[in-house]
């Protein structure tokens, strides 16, 4: 965990996330799998599809078992790509292997600043930082819950001076 004295120099430079963030991920494709698995058992159950379309099943035990392959592998190819950043003028996130996202959001831009962390999030201590302009949204996800607060409360305070530096 990052301590709470953390300062614009802290993460002027591209930073990675916690590697507790990796734990969260897999607890989320946990709950995907069993999800997918649940719906098709139940698919199964109360269809009489398998009867007359034998296709079926192998084809719902492959999409299973692709739905799996993806949440098990996913994590650490995330976990590994994901950099973000925040200077004076912008926050930066680089992600992605094959498709690769840098996406830049000039502070002057920005509308909102959300943070939210739902029940898995809270449990390691993350949040994520959703940034609303006029043209999207752009969002720092698995931040430590501190990081993700220092990032919000300061680009509020940004925001706020140059809102007053206008007038």
């Amino acid at each position: 965990m990052e301590d709470e004295t953390t300062t614009d120099s802290d993460i002027s430079e591209f930073r990675m996330l916690n590697p507790v963030s990796k734990k969260a991920m897999y607890l989320s494709g946990a709950i995907t799998i069993a999800v997918a698995v649940a719906f098709v058992a139940f698919g199964l159950y109360v269809s009489d599809a398998v009867a007359a379309f034998p296709w079926v099943l192998p084809l719902a035990v492959v999409v299973v078992v692709l739905i799996a392959a993806y949440e098990l592998i996913s994590p650490s190819i995330f976990y590994k790509h994901y950099r973000y950043r925040m200077d004076e003028d912008c926050i930066e996130v680089r992600r992605g292997v094959i498709f690769h996202s840098h996406t830049l959001v000039p502070v002057e831009r920005i509308h909102q600043v959300n943070v939210s962390k739902g029940p898995i999030l809270r449990k390691y201590g993350l949040a994520d930082v959703t940034i609303t302009t006029a043209g999207g949204v752009a969002t720092l996800q698995f931040l430590d819950e501190e990081i993700a607060e220092y990032i919000a409360s300061n680009l509020n305070d940004k925001i706020v001076a140059m809102l007053r530096a206008r007038e």
